[in-house]
């Protein structure tokens, strides 16, 4: 599986040593981390430098090195120039979309995602029927933007009345801010080793997001993120006098996400590979024209257990 590295130490120095990554604070070796293993490099920790041959030793493997703010969410990725072999045609044909297609294309990922809610809270012993009326409602582009339809449903039923997603806040939200971190660099690279334009979004285009496409794509596994959330709170990780903390333990977790397996047509397959086959599909619709995007089976409870 490819490594996520995170970087919380402060003051260290990341350089390239004989093909692995090298982690050095005051000239002492903290750790290494072979280069072929990397899928991103996430950064937290303050006054952290970087030697110019490691960041473009990174772009050569299509690893993304990403920087967060205080609150875990991502600030800024550094991203490799080119990504796939036919990446001009891709990116070409991504241009090129009717307005059509990417509102099909979008109506595809909201259903997924609601279906995803769907069972996830079927996981947690909720009554979640209305999921499945709100999944077949859904029309070109969400018009009726039954996707927030089906959040205002959603959140309380997982987290409790009382929760509002704020990624400001110091609750179960740090657990959420770090996984969907991880989980938006998992997309990213995907996006981009697939030779499309992380950029060029199909529903969200803010003009300050580099990866609206990303974002998009990400939308279905969020639940999954949610999921490890919930299951953090109940195994009391991080919780420090009443305040959550995003320890050590609760990272690994929350990477962790990426390795469970979800049924695809063929064979079982990690998040992260799904990912990968989800990004791939996008293209081919892009280049053939039409909405044919490949999502994993909602996993059952029993599934959802393991993670």
């Amino acid at each position: 599986m490819d490594r996520y590295v995170d970087i919380a130490t402060d003051d260290v120095h990341l350089s390239v040593l004989r093909g692995f990554m090298l982690v050095r604070r005051d000239g002492e070796e903290l750790g290494r981390v072979a280069l072929d293993d990397i899928a991103a490099v996430i950064v937290h920790a303050h006054g952290v430098t970087f030697s110019a041959n490691l960041c473009t030793r990174l772009a050569q493997r299509g690893a993304l090195i990403v920087f967060c703010g205080p609150n875990h969410a991502p600030h800024s990725l550094l991203w490799p120039l080119e990504g796939h072999h036919a990446q001009g045609g891709r990116m070409q044909a991504q241009l090129a979309a009717s307005k059509p297609l990417k509102k099909n294309l979008w109506k595809q990922v909201v259903v997924a995602k609601i279906r995803m809610q769907q069972a996830i809270l079927h996981a947690a012993g909720e009554n979640a029927d209305a999921f499945d009326r709100l999944a077949r409602k859904v029309r070109s582009g969400d018009p009726e933007n039954v996707e927030a339809q089906a959040a205002r449903r959603y959140w309380p039923l997982l987290f409790g009345p009382g929760f509002q997603r704020d990624r400001n806040a110091h609750d179960v939200n740090v657990f959420l801010n770090y996984g969907y971190t991880v989980l938006r660099a998992c997309v990213a690279r995907a996006v981009i080793a697939a030779g499309l334009h992380p950029t060029l979004g199909m529903h969200h285009h803010n003009r300050a997001n580099a990866f609206a496409l990303a974002d998009d794509l990400m939308e279905p596994f969020r639940p999954l993120v949610d999921w490890t959330a919930r299951q953090l709170l109940r195994d009391n990780f991080g919780n420090n006098n009443g305040g959550i903390v995003l320890d050590s333990q609760a990272k690994e977790r929350l990477v962790r996400m990426l390795s469970f397996d979800l049924l695809l047509p063929e064979s079982r397959t990690p998040v992260s590979g799904c990912v990968q086959r989800l990004s791939v599909s996008l293209a081919r619709s892009f280049e053939q024209r039409r909405a044919m995007l490949e999502f994993p089976v909602p996993p059952k409870a029993l599934e959802l257990a393991e993670l």
